[in-house]
């Protein structure tokens, strides 16, 4: 073992493999505050330019998991399926499969985030509805998982805290981006959910944090293999993010566009990976079950009501008032609303989803800082989409804003984002490879 954090740094840095010691190392003293940050950050650096190869990989996960507490789900019954999202313009599939995975039996555990720059955070979408509880002690995690089948809340403090300060420095250092360091991130993060098994949506295109396919495909398949060396069923998708997800994007919006789907009035990109999501959690809970069979089952939950039941049972389990999903009046709505008009007529080609985010943020959906508020009402509801026929001066979306002042910024963006072709579009396919231990196939379905 290197003698010290010099060492250890430049052992990296001249692509050397670093012991598990060593890595151990590293985070335990980072964590208890012994090596200072610009030691780490050369690390974090070296790491980013040598990259580190399966055992080192493995390695860190599991030693950032055991930087702190686990959540135990031994004593509730059923199998128990987390899903990940690398995070979208639009996503709000969670609130979606969720329901409809504890009504086929499977029950689903999630911890989730704020949002943070281009993209939205189911936390703060949950927080439109009133009264939402979305940070549960361990008692309360399990007991709500137990009664309705789901439950989403936030973080605690002391769940991998090594990674809280790990990513804090990497977002300073320019390392976010570094696909074994986000691997060991969102894996040790997943892992310390006692569920059976993880399921993954891996985004690639203009909204989505990998933008280029190729890479999409190695993080999904980096935390596939971190998740089966662990004993954890783990399989993914790589799903279209070159286009807004559904209609809604914005808190409240995302919300009853999310009950509208539970009602059996989904968009149908939404529902797409929906199904894609929902078959991949069967078979990591163990069922046997072909694609058609997975659909035919979320169908009927959805035309008996069973699964906007779950939902309706889940607001409730977490203090939320349940009404919202019968009076969408009740949740936040912003005071101003704008129709956005088609500037010339054609075929939508391209809507470009981070400049969609960015323009939400201007409306006062999102945050450009942490500490920032969130307009729980604010964004847009998309009338077309790409592949869109639309005549000039056609209702393209509506603006929800708490910001006037800002709708100048939001008309540039939306105006950049959105461009027109003479010739008819085919639309695009919404989830493009399965990944499993086996490896990649294209989605046949």
């Amino acid at each position: 073992m290197a003698n010290g954090m010099y060492e250890i740094i430049s052992k990296k840095r001249d692509g050397l493999e670093l012991e598990r010691e060593e890595i151990a190392f590293v985070i335990s003293g980072y964590v208890k505050g012994d090596i200072p940050d610009y030691q780490v950050a050369a690390w974090l650096m070296a790491i980013y330019i040598r990259g580190l190869n399966d055992r080192e990989l493995a390695d860190l996960t599991r030693i950032m998991l055991d930087s702190g507490d686990r959540i135990a789900l031994d004593g509730v019954p059923d199998r128990k399926i987390d899903k990940h999202s690398t995070g979208g313009v639009g996503d709000k599939i969670s609130f979606v499969v969720a329901p409809l995975l504890a009504a086929c039996g499977v029950r689903v555990p999630m911890l989730s985030g704020r949002g943070l720059g281009h993209t939205g955070g189911t936390l703060d979408k949950l927080e439109a509805i009133p009264g939402m509880n979305v940070f549960l002690k361990q008692e309360q995690f399990q007991k709500v998982l137990a009664e309705t089948g789901m439950v989403i809340c936030g973080q605690t403090e002391n769940i991998v805290p090594a990674d809280k300060k790990l990513y804090a420095l990497r977002d300073a250092t320019a390392t976010v981006s570094c696909i074994p360091l986000i691997a060991s991130s969102i894996m040790s993060k997943k892992l310390a959910l006692g569920s059976d098994g993880i399921v993954l949506d891996v985004k690639t295109g203009s909204g989505a944090f990998m933008k280029a396919e190729p890479d999409s495909i190695r993080l999904c398949r980096t935390m596939v293999a971190i998740g089966e060396k662990t004993g954890r069923p783990c399989l993914g998708i790589i799903s279209n993010m070159d286009r807004p997800l559904g209609r809604a994007v914005g808190n409240s919006l995302e919300i009853i566009e999310s009950i509208e789907a539970l009602k059996g009035r989904g968009p149908e990109d939404v529902m797409q990976v929906t199904y894609a999501l929902g078959w991949c959690m069967l078979r990591a809970a163990g069922e046997n079950v072909t694609y058609a069979q997975a659909q035919d089952r979320f169908q009927a939950a959805i035309a008996s009501g069973q699964a906007l039941e779950v939902f309706r049972d889940f607001i409730t389990a977490q203090e939320g008032d349940a009404r919202v999903c019968d009076d969408y009046s009740l949740l936040p709505a912003s005071p101003l609303q704008e129709e956005f008009l088609a500037r010339e007529s054609g075929y939508i080609e391209r809507i470009d989803c981070f400049e969609v985010g960015m323009a939400a943020i201007d409306t006062g959906a999102g945050r450009r800082r942490k500490e920032d508020a969130v307009a729980h009402g604010a964004g847009f509801v998309f009338h077309a989409n790409v592949g869109d026929q639309v005549q000039k001066g056609q209702r393209l979306l509506t603006i929800h804003s708490d910001r006037p002042e800002q709708l100048p910024a939001v008309r540039e963006r939306l105006g950049a984002a959105i461009r027109f072709s003479g010739k008819p579009l085919a639309a695009p396919k919404m989830v493009l490879h399965l990944i499993d231990k086996n490896g990649v196939i294209p989605w046949p379905y």
